[in-house]
């Protein structure tokens, strides 16, 4: 049989060592900028409307017309904590 440190349950070895996981350098999370960023541009046109005249027919048709890139930025932060 295998000993007790081999066990499956534990997970490879060194993956939950502290000192291994500090010693990495963090990634930038480019993932969630990118998308950021591309919504961001899907929506440029009706940001400078709303800037303009901040309506509630406004605001809803920009929901409306671009629901994805408003669902990336209201996502973004809960992204950026899991790309990190």
């Amino acid at each position: 049989m295998s000993s007790g440190t081999d066990s499956p349950a534990l997970g490879p070895p060194g993956t939950s060592d502290p000192v291994i996981a500090a010693s990495r350098p963090r990634r930038f999370p480019l993932v969630p900028i990118l998308l950021a960023l591309l919504a961001l541009l899907d929506l440029r046109v009706e940001l400078q409307l709303l800037f303009d005249h901040v309506t509630l027919t406004s605001l809803g048709e920009a929901v409306r017309n671009h629901l994805l890139a408003v669902m990336v930025l209201m996502f973004t932060p809960s992204l950026l904590r899991r790309y990190r």
